[in-house]
This record gives C-alpha cells, sequence and structure tokens, in this order.
C-alpha cells in the first residue's frame, strides 16, 4: 500500500503536473491483493446474546484484518481511502443490531451475479470516506483514477421505475458499508460511481471525511421538499444539537435564516451551539424534563412544561418543524409541541423505535409526520457543496487510527463525543490533503468549532 500513499502524496508536492498525468500515473498504480479493513465476523453474531444494548462493546466486535480486494464491476470504482468516519449505523453493526449486518448481504447476493460478491464471513463495514480513486469500472466516464473525492452512502440499482422520481425510494436502495460489503472504514473501499463527490478542496482528508452521511441525512430531513422544507424564520426544534445529526440541522437552520432551539445534554453542548450561532438552548438534563413515567407510561404533564419552555425562548411561538432522531424517548413530546400544521420529520430512533405518542394532537391539529432516510444523490451532492463553499463546516472532533476504530465506535456508543469522530486510514497524519488554503484560513474557527484544540 505504500506505494498508493506515496503517489498520493505527491499531490501535496506537485508544480504544475497536468490532470491527465495524475490520472495515467495512477492508472498505472499496480493494485495490491489485499488491503487493511475494519470487519465484523460472521461467526461472531451471537457473542452479545443475552447482554443488555448499553452493556455490547463494539471493542469486541470490531477487527481490523487483511482483506482480499473485490474484482471491479461494471459502474463502479476502486478508492483509496485516505480517512471515515464513525456514524451510528457503525455502532448499530458492531452490537449486530437490530440485526446482524451479514443477512443484509445475503439478500444482496441473491439479486445479480456481481453482487453476490458481497455475500463473504467478513463485512467490511463504514458509510463514510474521503479519498483518491484507483480505478474505474466499465461504464464511468465521469470520474477517473487519480481524483480526490468523498463518498456518499447510497447505493442503488435503478432498474425499477420507482427509484427515478427520488432514488432514495428504489427498491433495491441500501446504505453502503451496512447493507452492502466493502465499506469506507478500511484502506480500498469499493464503490458505485454515483456515490463519488468531488472533495472540498479546503479541508484536510479526515474533516471531508466526516460530513457525509450525517450532513445529507440531515439536509434531507430539514432542508429538502422531500423532508420538512424547512424556510425562513421557521422555529426548528433540534433534538442532540450538538451531536453527529443535530450539528449540521443546526448549521442548516441558522444558514436558512430559521431559528433552532438547539436541545442538549450539557453545558458543554450548549456552548458548542452558542459558537455555532444558535441562540435559543434547552439543556434538557439541567432542566431535568423526564417524558416518561416508567417504562411503559409517559408525562403528558413534561410535554406540557417542555413546550411552555419553548415558547419561552420563541416569543409566544410553538414549533413549526421537529427534527426528529432520539425516537421512542422524545417523539411523544415532539408530536405535542409542534404547531398546529407542523411536521415532525424523524429517522434513525436511537433511543428505540418502537413510538408512542398521542395521536390527538396529531390529527385533530393537522401535523404531519415525514419518514427521512439518508438522501438521494442529487441531495447529497447539494449537501458536499455547501461544504465545498464553506457555508457549513464538519463537526469533527477527535481523530482516531484505523486500529483504534473499536474504541471509536465504543465512545460513540456510550455517547463520550461532540459532533463527529474520523478515522485515519491510509493518511499517515491528520491535516493532509489541503488544496485550498486561502479559503481554509477563512473558516478555520468553524472547521476546527468541536475540537478541543487545532491539530
Amino acid at each position: 500500500m505504500q506505494h498508493i500513499v506515496d503517489a498520493i502524496d505527491s499531490l501535496d508536492r506537485q508544480d504544475g503536473g497536468s490532470a491527465s498525468a495524475v490520472s495515467a500515473d495512477f492508472s498505472a498504480l499496480e493494485l495490491p491483493g489485499s488491503y487493511r479493513a475494519v470487519t465484523l465476523r460472521k461467526e461472531e453474531t451471537e457473542m452479545f446474546t443475552g447482554i443488555p444494548s448499553a452493556e455490547k462493546d463494539p471493542r469486541k466486535s470490531l477487527h481490523v484484518q487483511a482483506v482480499a480486494t473485490p474484482e471491479l464491476g461494471p459502474g463502479e470504482a476502486l478508492v483509496a481511502v485516505m480517512a471515515s468516519s464513525v456514524n451510528y449505523n457503525t455502532v448499530w453493526s458492531s452490537i449486530f443490531e437490530p440485526v446482524p449486518t451479514f443477512g443484509f448481504l445475503e439478500r444482496y447476493a441473491r439479486l445479480s451475479p456481481q453482487s453476490a460478491r458481497h455475500d463473504l464471513p467478513y463485512h467490511v463495514i463504514g458509510s463514510d470516506l474521503a479519498g483518491v480513486v484507483l480505478r474505474t469500472g466499465p461504464g464511468v466516464n465521469a470520474w477517473k483514477p487519480g481524483d480526490e473525492v468523498v463518498a456518499h452512502c447510497l447505493s442503488v440499482e435503478l432498474e425499477s421505475s420507482d427509484g427515478h422520481n427520488d432514488t432514495m425510494l428504489d427498491p433495491e436502495q441500501r446504505i453502503w458499508g451496512f447493507e452492502t460489503n466493502f465499506g469506507g472504514l478500511a484502506e480500498i473501499a469499493l464503490v458505485k460511481s454515483n456515490q463519488l463527490m468531488p472533495k472540498p478542496d479546503h479541508l484536510s482528508w479526515e474533516e471531508a471525511a466526516a460530513p457525509g452521511l450525517v450532513n445529507s441525512t440531515a439536509y434531507r430531513q430539514l432542508v429538502s421538499r422531500n423532508g420538512a422544507g424547512m424556510k425562513q424564520g421557521d422555529n426548528v426544534l433540534i433534538w442532540g444539537a450538538s451531536g453527529g445529526l443535530g450539528s449540521y440541522a443546526t448549521q442548516f437552520a441558522l444558514a436558512g435564516g430559521a431559528n433552532p432551539i438547539c436541545v442538549v445534554s450539557s453545558d458543554q453542548k450548549a456552548d458548542i451551539c452558542r459558537s455555532m450561532g444558535a441562540e435559543a438552548i434547552i439543556d434538557r438534563n439541567a432542566e431535568g424534563y423526564k417524558f416518561w413515567k416508567d417504562e411503559h407510561t409517559q408525562d403528558p404533564k413534561e410535554w406540557k412544561r417542555f413546550g411552555k419552555r419553548i415558547r419561552e425562548l420563541t416569543g409566544g411561538e410553538d414549533i413549526d418543524i421537529v427534527f426528529e432522531h432520539p425516537g421512542r424517548e422524545t417523539f411523544g413530546a415532539s408530536v405535542y409541541v409542534t404547531r398546529k400544521g407542523g411536521t415532525i420529520t424523524t429517522c434513525a430512533s436511537t433511543s428505540g423505535y418502537m413510538h408512542e405518542y398521542d395521536n390527538r394532537y396529531l390529527w385533530m391539529s393537522l401535523k404531519r409526520i415525514i419518514g427521512s432516510h439518508f438522501a438521494n444523490y442529487r441531495e447529497a451532492w447539494e449537501a458536499n457543496r455547501l461544504i465545498a463553499k464553506g457555508k457549513i463546516h464538519p463537526t469533527l472532533s477527535k481523530v482516531y487510527s484505523l486500529e483504534d476504530t473499536g474504541q471509536a465506535a465504543y465512545d460513540v456508543h456510550r455517547n463520550l463525543h461532540q459532533g463527529k469522530v474520523g478515522v485515519l486510514a491510509l493518511a499517515p497524519r491528520e491535516g493532509l490533503g489541503v488544496r485550498d488554503h486561502e479559503l481554509r484560513a477563512k473558516h478555520l474557527d468553524g472547521i476546527n468549532r468541536f475540537r478541543p484544540r487545532h491539530p
């Protein structure tokens, strides 16, 4: 792999080299027969049986091992991964919840001989990357070896008409690195070419790898017409406003002229929201909100107290849009505090999938619940474009080595992190890959907002 790292490092040191020369150089590089990757093992899917979810330890299930380089197919690209990041689907994968991911791979394998490659006794996970294209398969014209890219995680076949208005509706829609193999927590990744997007020039590899999944998800959920269709002046309730998803939702609300009401769980997280420009902040722990009396019974009095607090922060107005992702723990309160005719847009359900709410507050007040899952290519492209222009910034807080991915997933599982946590793959150290130093200098404070100190 060192010859690939050296070739990528040369991009930093080129003096006027042409794009065609760069592409030819990368096309000539010999591909290794194997590479290091973060994997789950099919034989270990029962290792946490009987253990409560909160006690399951990703450090025990995630392994770094050598795996065979997959064969490149039509419409695909092999990418040298400089950096990746940990998402909540990394945690779900690592604790085999809600089901082991190997079932996804088995189903995908039945689709075609090409997809059968994904059904292996190991699963290379990871749904983000920043890196350099090494090879492209037949039918790929928009990308070439040497291109610096990031990848979004939507994998689609598009053989059904259902997916051609919104690719998220494709019956064969999958999340790369979660429902497919050869993901981004590795030295090499296999992607479809229509997952690729240009790497933002002013960001390092690890910074560029961090936004992908969560930034695109937040964009669709909050901004897109397929989600809430946020407009100027909207009051937007954002749960976990300094977290992986919420930190991007907060930025989109502020950039779009909306009024974010940020719900956080500590003074430190409140300070991060303030540093982004948010003013209306609720520390749910400090204010003692408990929306459930016990495991089976919610407390409507707490919903009302929460709604009153929101109106204190908004000058008497209710919520237009709720950016919902905790799920079971908060959903009843979310439905209650939304204004008449307002929207609750939901994904993830990290506190539980079985939502409960009082339907009177939904139907009699003409509210809407919109399910939102990742983003289509256009939405992901628009979200990445905002990153590239410095309108939205990465929320990277900490970077781990590939060998320490288990610890990174553990920290996310225990909510010991802020924003996003990154993982270096082929990049030998942090801070590499920056091409536009002028734009970077302009936005350095925003880029490093979630980090305890500049790298």
